[in-house]
């Protein structure tokens, strides 16, 4: 997954000849001079002196603020998805004056997109100076930051429902509608395409454990459900010891694949290396992910405070605001990219960056809220709701059955597209107060009419 996201953020940010050093730039013809001299007068970081811009000067009055500029343009313009930063002065103004919970929830909802998009650009940025391992580390940690900050923010609330959906919501929007987009989006110009089976079929498999260790829970839940023990203190047991099982086999795969089998996970191999010039160095890539993360954090707060009114307002259930409506927060800059390097035919890329990301959402996000939760005091279990654990269950199963074969066209994107959409119609209609036990779902569905 981390050597993915390196990848896949490369392919999604490249600007025509905005990367190229100056070296590489055609060298100008007399008529060519003239009017890079006329450009100059008009482009306010560039010195007419000498034609040198103005962030490399040695003066340092002039290079350090100059600098500042540049970078901060060159960070904005990183991803089109920026321009809805607008939003977050405006998000955090309105949940700070306490006004209409509606606006304050659509407002940040929309401020969280593109703060998703400069967190995964400055994660990047840093990762590509710490080396292989640490800069893996360093994906796996941030890669899905933002649900993270926003889990962590509810969980603190005490609101484990939303924790719960977002988790499992951010799974299935990866492995349904991302993968279901990446395959279309490539179907739409060649009969076939191709991807590493190996690696997809690993990915799949950790999906497939992590679907078992939900299932388990649930399962128990309902067999212990007319028993004279302390139900909820034995799931709280099993769930601890599920999550630090879960968290030890990320960190197993994290081995795996930066360091016993790197060749499997080099989704580049077959074309050559692309060499991308980082914009941040360490100390800005650190500033930006520290301001960003504090960012995220205000609006996830006001986000998550909006909840609670939305839901007596619109009568729209918590796990559809979790399951349906929060990952696409987080996801969003990095769906389309999805899309745009599966168009591209790079599908080893996007199937990293859609399996992968949901098999860190699984191993590693859910049981560490777990263990968190446990730290904290909340009682975060990995008991989900039955009819959430079998939605699960089924879509990590059409799923590995998609992949098998290494092949993929529009129609297995299409079978993709409309599971996750009957799953989006199943919750909205799903109630809040629905009894989500596994037994009583079996016992009412052999049950005779």
């Amino acid at each position: 997954m981390p050597n993915y996201r390196s990848d896949f953020v490369k392919h999604g940010r490249g600007k025509g000849t905005g990367n190229l050093s100056r070296e590489d730039m055609p060298p100008n013809d007399d008529q060519g001079d003239g009017q890079a001299d006329s450009g100059n007068e008009r482009t306010p970081l560039i010195d007419r002196s000498n034609g040198k811009p103005l962030y490399e000067d040695e003066r340092a009055w002039v290079r350090w603020p100059m600098n500042f500029m540049h970078l901060t343009w060159e960070t904005l313009s990183s991803n089109y998805v920026n321009v809805l930063l607008v939003f977050v002065p405006v998000g955090i103004v309105l949940g700070a004056l306490g006004m209409d919970p509606t606006a304050v929830f659509v407002v940040n909802f929309l401020a969280i997109v593109p703060l998703a998009a400069l967190l995964s650009f400055a994660t990047e940025e840093l990762s590509a100076k710490m080396g292989q391992t640490i800069g893996g580390l360093m994906n796996a940690s941030f890669g899905n930051a933002v649900e993270l900050i926003v889990s962590i923010v509810a969980l603190r609330k005490g609101e484990i429902r939303i924790v719960q959906a977002s988790m499992l919501g951010s799974i299935l929007s990866n492995i349904l509608l991302v993968l279901g987009c990446c395959f279309i989006a490539s179907g739409v110009r060649r009969e076939e395409s191709r991807f590493n089976e190996t690696v997809a079929s690993t990915m799949s498999s950790l999906m497939a454990v992590a679907a078992t260790c939900l299932i388990i829970p649930a399962t128990l839940y309902s067999s212990l459900s007319d028993s004279t023990a302390d139900t909820e203190k034995n799931i709280l047991v099993l769930s601890h010891g599920t999550a630090i099982i879960m968290l030890i086999l990320y960190c197993l795969y994290l081995v795996f694949q930066l360091k016993t089998h790197t060749k499997l996970f080099d989704a580049e191999s077959q074309e050559g290396d692309e060499d991308q010039a980082e914009i941040l160095g360490p100390i800005p890539a650190t500033i930006a992910l520290v301001i960003v993360t504090v960012v995220v954090a205000v609006c996830a707060e006001y986000l998550v405070d909006s909840i609670d009114a939305i839901v007596e307002k619109s009568g729209i259930s918590k796990t559809f605001i979790g399951l349906i409506l929060l990952p696409i927060v987080g996801n969003a800059a990095e769906h389309v990219t999805a899309c745009v390097v599966a168009y591209k035919d790079k599908m080893d890329l996007a199937i990293g960056v859609a399996i992968g990301s949901s098999m860190q959402i699984a191993l590693f996000l859910t049981p560490f809220l777990v263990i968190l939760g446990w730290i904290i005091g909340q009682p975060m279990t990995l008991n989900f709701e039955g009819f959430e654990t079998v939605v699960f269950f089924l879509s990590v199963l059409v799923v590995n059955y998609l992949i098998q074969d290494g092949k993929s066209n529009y129609l297995e994107g299409c079978m993709c597209l409309g599971t996750y959409i009957i799953i989006a119609i199943a919750f909205y209609v799903y109630p809040e107060d629905s009894n989500g036990k596994v037994g009583g779902m079996v016992k009412s569905f052999f049950a005779p009419n």
